[in-house]
């Protein structure tokens, strides 16, 4: 069951694949759906508000934000690239969203992170949200960075954040990697709401997983979160076995947790 807890949620990145995914899971979370994104993803429905915002932009995040009682932040550049785009989104937007939270009261964010902030971990080992940040890519690295100015503004401020650190969010798992980190659409929605309505999170890292029999991560840390999955990759592991050749293991794609993340670029601006 969900429980309903606030008035008014912003969803970010609304345009994106988690984006819809969550667009009509979250309108059982709240009364208002606010959705934004920095480009044009159609017209509100009942229950909804559009907003159209870049995040670069101090004064559209400000506005963005006014209003809303909690945030769940998906927005900004989600794969490896040229650096500025991943600035001016994931460093700078980060950066104006948490102000933004600040100066309007918002007390509660869920932030996407990524699997990419410990992405030069090794596939051969199992880590807890207390190791430190490896980042694979300017994109892991972006995120790490979201990390660090999530919790200070939570020790600083009181802005309770829980960092989800994504694996791969797809309708089944696309190859032998994801078979470790799949997170389901409905795991990720029972995540989400577990982040919204837990009466405590301080500042929490949690690794976004279903509950695959194969994992490179271990959540004990944040069972205050209550976060419980119900879907697992293992139903497909079959098929993907099938589909897919074995693994290079002198490929640093198959060493490393983030996969192909670890050799993509460099980019130029």
């Amino acid at each position: 069951m969900t429980i309903k807890v606030h008035d008014r949620l912003l969803l970010t990145g609304a345009a994106g694949g988690l984006g819809k995914a969550l667009r009509g899971r979250l309108k059982a979370n709240c009364t208002t759906l606010r959705l934004s994104d920095w480009t044009d993803f159609g017209t509100a429905t009942d229950g909804e508000e559009i907003v159209l915002c870049d995040l670069a932009d101090p004064v559209a995040v400000h506005a963005m934000v006014e209003g809303v009682d909690a945030i769940v932040h998906l927005g900004g550049v989600s794969v490896e690239g040229p650096f500025g785009p991943i600035l001016q989104a994931n460093i700078l937007g980060v950066y104006n969203l948490y102000e933004a939270a600040r100066k309007h009261g918002v007390k509660r964010v869920v932030f996407a992170s990524s699997n990419h902030v410990t992405g030069f971990y090794r596939q051969s080992e199992t880590i807890n949200a207390d190791v430190p940040a490896r980042p694979d890519s300017l994109y892991g690295l972006s995120k790490a960075f979201g990390e660090d100015l999530s919790r200070f503004y939570f020790d600083r401020y009181g802005i309770e954040t829980v960092c989800v650190r994504i694996g791969s969010s797809f309708p089944e798992p696309r190859d032998r990697r994801m078979l470790a980190t799949w997170l389901s659409y409905d795991d990720l929605h029972r995540l989400i709401t577990a982040c919204l309505t837990s009466p405590v999170v301080g500042h929490s890292i949690i690794f976004g997983m279903s509950d695959n029999a194969v994992t490179w991560w271990d959540n004990s840390r944040a069972q205050h979160i209550g976060f419980k999955p119900q879907d697992s990759s293992d139903i497909f592991r079959d098929a993907v076995y099938a589909r897919t050749d074995a693994p290079d293991l002198s490929d640093p794609a198959v060493q490393f947790q983030g996969g192909g993340f670890v050799k993509a670029g460099p980019f130029a601006d």
